[in-house]
């Protein structure tokens, strides 16, 4: 074995789509844990930032391509991965699934969105990662208004509503989440309506990432 310590990076990337949480996993295609389920990721070349190696092993293993992922934690436990000295600094990010057309390559023998309530049997240390990564995530998302990309461009307030309950696997008091994300004005109130279902047409909206950075630069205070 190897006494040197080598540098992997691993990506947790989560989808919603009908009201679902789910999350982006590969079957590696060699040992060790092969045929078994694993996140993305991947070794780090010496001529790339962590950021481009992140970006390129998950493009690489299901074809997505993500512009911003954010860091998770560092994971180094001595015994972490049966070929060596290893360690995995963990990104995570938010997409929609149907915006892409998954394609497994390299490493990955198959690559699947999996529901986070109903994962198969996780390769390395890789349940660890993807528990820390859902409870960052929750905890993210009660502080800072996120997850806007994974909606409609314009969408009714309910879908905002179901997005956030989703997320935090809890129920939200609705009439206060309302009061505070339109406080914020990160969201445009559009002259257009929908129907669904028997009950009256619902306004939509429109999300306002100018507003949205410039609240992020000031400093946002959200809480849920």
């Amino acid at each position: 074995m190897s006494s040197l310590i080598k540098l992997t990076v691993d990506a947790v990337v989560f989808g919603y789509e009908e009201g679902k949480i789910t999350v982006l996993l590969i079957k590696r295609k060699y040992e060790p844990f092969k045929n078994k389920w694993a996140i993305p990721g991947g070794f780090i070349l010496n001529d790339e930032s962590l950021e481009t190696a992140v970006e390129r092993e998950l493009f690489e293993e299901t074809g997505v391509k993500i512009n911003y992922l954010e860091q998770l934690y560092t994971f180094g436990k001595p015994d972490r991965d049966p070929r060596g000295r290893i360690v995995s600094i963990a990104y995570f990010g938010l997409v929609r699934p149907d915006a892409f057309k998954l394609f497994a390559s390299t490493d990955a023998e198959d690559a699947q969105w999996f529901t986070i309530d109903e994962l198969p049997e996780l390769s390395f240390d890789h349940k660890e990662i993807l528990e820390m990564a859902i409870q960052r995530l929750q905890a993210k998302i009660t502080y800072e208004p996120i997850g806007f990309e994974l909606l409609d461009k314009k969408f009714p307030f309910s879908d905002l509503e179901k997005l956030y309950t989703t997320l935090l696997g809890r129920p939200i008091d609705r009439r206060n989440f309302r009061k505070k994300m339109m406080g914020l004005k990160v969201l445009d109130e559009l002259d257009e309506k929908i129907s669904k279902g028997s009950g009256r047409p619902a306004n939509l909206f429109q999300f306002n990432p100018k507003r949205y950075f410039q609240l992020k630069r000031e400093g946002i205070i959200f809480e849920i």
